[in-house]
């Protein structure tokens, strides 16, 4: 049995009631973007290596084992929620298909080497700050939601480094934010391939966009048909429903 701290909690996996993970409600608790990124990532199913920057917890790296036997290597910065991710993945018995790395996605290649993953996910912070007093109180909640230790350019270098010429690279983030991403996938080699808009429900704006890419890829960008959350009542659509329990 795993250790828990502070104010940690054991919680089952939406979508697969098998699985357990470690949550802290102030320092690091996943949310629908994480479990959205999961599903619409492309992964190997027998084998080959799988990337998560910005792994939080290790949510992502655990929705991906259910999916997938490639071996997943998730990196996170903050310290306390690096361990959470490292006891995620002993609650779970997924030493033998994952590791979780403490460091600096930034300072990666002595460690990971270089064009070595096929698939290298990312759900990373999303706010640029212009200054501390825009900053979160928690400084958890800070460092995962806005750019303070690393930039939107940091993330798309960091995935050309380290995925293979052909490999795929998936992110999620804000509509906001797409012509800065594409962008950058173009200056880093990244040709972004596949793209949906996620919707709160009909007639309300994008809040989310999830975006995959080829490295050294050609143009042809396919726009997948929106995905909405939730009915008109707030109970979830059934495609919703689907991705986030799996029925």
């Amino acid at each position: 049995m795993v250790q828990l701290f502070d104010d940690e909690r054991i919680d089952y996996l939406l979508a697969n009631e098998s699985m357990q993970i470690i949550q802290s409600p102030t320092a690091f608790a996943f949310s629908l973007d994480a479990v959205l990124l999961a599903h619409f990532t492309y992964v190997p199913v027998k084998s080959g290596t799988i990337l998560d920057l910005c792994t939080g917890n290790g949510v992502i790296p655990l929705l991906l084992s259910i999916r997938t036997n490639a071996r997943i290597t998730g990196v996170e910065i903050q310290k306390r929620i690096f361990q959470m991710a490292e006891r995620n993945v002993k609650l779970n018995s997924l030493d033998d298909q994952m590791q979780i790395i403490h460091g600096d996605l930034k300072e990666m290649q002595p460690v990971l080497g270089q064009s070595s993953f096929d698939v290298v996910t990312c759900n990373p912070p999303y706010f640029k700050t212009l200054s501390s007093t825009e900053h979160n109180q928690n400084e958890y909640l800070t460092i995962a939601r806005h750019e303070v230790y690393c930039t939107l350019e940091d993330v798309v270098k960091a995935c050309k480094l380290h995925v293979r010429p052909g490999g795929k690279v998936a992110m999620v983030h804000r509509p906001g934010r797409l012509v800065d991403i594409i962008e950058l996938f173009r200056k880093y080699k990244i040709e972004p391939k596949r793209m949906q808009f996620v919707y709160p429900k009909k007639g309300k704006e994008a809040n989310m966009l999830l975006v995959e890419g080829i490295r050294d890829g050609k143009a042809d960008l396919k726009i997948l048909p929106p995905l909405y959350i939730y009915e008109e009542d707030r109970t979830y659509t059934k495609e919703a429903r689907e991705i986030i329990y799996g029925r």
